[in-house]
Order: C-alpha cells, then structure tokens, then sequence
C-alpha cells in the first residue's frame, strides 16, 4: 500500500506572548496537520470534497466569479467562532468530512506544540523544521507498521530549501532514517489541489483546538473546540497530538523535540465514530 499525507501548518509560526500582546498575538501552538490518505481513495476523496466545498460554500463561489476548482477558503477563515456556532451547515460539514477520511480507510493528523521560548530566542525556521522532522517520524512509522510506503504532500512554502535540506536529512542520515518515505516533500499550490484545501481546512480547526487547550484563560471563546468536534478528531486521527505547556527543552534543537511531544501523550484507541450534529 502507498499513502499521501497531506499537511499544512496551524497555529503560528511566531512567538507568542498574549492574546493582547500588540505584536506576538497571534497563536500560543504551532503545528503541521492534515490527513492521510491510501493512493486508491485520493482521486475519489478530492472529488468529494470538491462536492462537498461547491455545496457548502455555494454563494461565496458564485460571488468570486472563479472556477470553484481553483477558488479556495481557507480553513482560518472558515472556522470562526461565529461561522461555527451560528451556521449549523459548518458543523455538519465538518463532521461529514471526517467520517469520509476514516471511511476512505485514512486518517486525520497533526503534530504541534505549544510556544514558550522568549521573543529574543526565539527561531521559527528551527522551530517549522523541528516539527516537520517529528511529523515525518510519526508518518514513517505509520506506514512501517503498515508495511507501506509514504508519499508527503504540503502547501507551498518559502522556506523550500530548508524544508527539503531537512526532510533528506531524515529520510537517509542517522541511526534511523525515514525508509518508508519514498521522497522528500511535494510542495504544490494549494488552490490547485483539492486534497491541499482539504489539509487547509482541517489544519483551521486544528489551530483553534489548540489555542483553546493551551490558553483557555485568553481563547475561551473557542470552547466550542470541544463541543463540537473534540471526539470527531480524536476518533479519526492517528499518531496526533499538540504538546502542551510542559516543553520547556529547547525545541528548536531537531533531536529534542521527539523526546518532548512524545512523553504522555500516547494515541488512545479510536473510538465510534459519534452522531452527525
């Protein structure tokens, strides 16, 4: 079997201080997350939800004027909080999109953390390769346990040279190289790319998630996180998880951070899928 995982980044990738800091406010995580898919359901899943972003988002299409085969939302701007708690079309959507990934015999993922380095230490490229090799570390094992093989998907990125510097490194140096993974990450426009705009979507909601579990005192507002969607993801994702509080190692160091987000924070078995909202 070969698989495609299909990632994108949520949270930030700048340091954090607080929701009313003027400048570091954006997010207290960072993470790369999509799903993964087996080769023989991407072409029907991509279709899918191409029907399912056309019925959805059917007016704001329409207003754009584009082909919806290139027009994109993205997943930031679809999971707000009043989009979530006031369209009821979102929350099923969202649900159904889940159900159709573990139905295609795939997998919701992410990997993340929460921030806590100071501003004048802080490196977010050390920080975004740090994860992208830990997430290769779970996908590698993923498709070894498997006994598959991996194909990596990811949005475009301007960084290209280092992400790819840091993904050969993985799969061919140290006493573990990534051999599942056949070749280092595909970067592709997203609006090209119906699995991408999925990944965009999904790594939305993953953002969102994760800011309400590391700071609920500053990002309240999104505890519809867990009403709504908290078992879904749980019972469709694989090898996940967002690192909380206690990464207080140098995270931007490559070898440090598979030790941190590692510790306690075991996959619990996948549950039923729950009702439809």
């Amino acid at each position: 079997m070969l698989y495609f995982a299909y990632l994108d980044e949520f949270g930030h990738i700048g340091p954090y201080i607080g929701r009313n800091d003027p400048a570091h406010n954006d997010s207290p995580v960072f993470g790369l997350g999509g799903m993964i898919l087996p080769y023989t359901s991407v072409r029907h899943f991509s279709t899918w939800f191409y029907q399912l972003k056309c019925n959805l988002l059917a007016w704001e299409i329409e207003k754009s004027g584009q082909h919806p085969a290139t027009w994109e939302k993205k997943g930031s701007a679809l999971y707000t909080t009043m989009n979530v708690n006031k369209y009821r079309q979102v929350r099923t959507a969202t649900n159904r999109l889940l159900k159709k990934i573990r139905d295609c015999g795939g997998h919701a993922f992410f990997v993340g953390l929460q921030k806590n380095r100071p501003v004048a230490e802080f490196n977010s490229q050390a920080l975004y390769l740090t994860v992208l090799g830990e997430a290769m570390k779970r996908l590698n094992q993923y498709a070894d346990q498997n006994d598959s093989d991996m194909v990596i998907v990811m949005d475009e990125h301007q960084d290209r040279d280092a992400i790819l510097t840091r993904a050969s490194q993985a799969m061919y140096g140290g006493p573990k190289p990534r051999r599942r993974i056949i070749e280092p990450p595909f970067q592709v426009e997203s609006e090209r790319y119906q699995t991408c705009q999925c990944a965009d979507w999904l790594c939305g909601l993953y953002g969102r998630i994760g800011a309400f579990q590391a700071r609920p005192d500053e990002w309240g507002e999104m505890s519809w996180t867990q009403t709504y969607f908290q078992d879904r993801i749980d019972a469709a994702s694989i090898r996940s998880s967002i690192r909380l509080q206690t990464a207080t190692t140098e995270v931007e160091n490559v070898d440090a951070l598979p030790e941190v987000v590692d510790t306690g924070l075991a996959q619990a078995p996948a549950a039923a899928t729950p009702p439809e909202d």
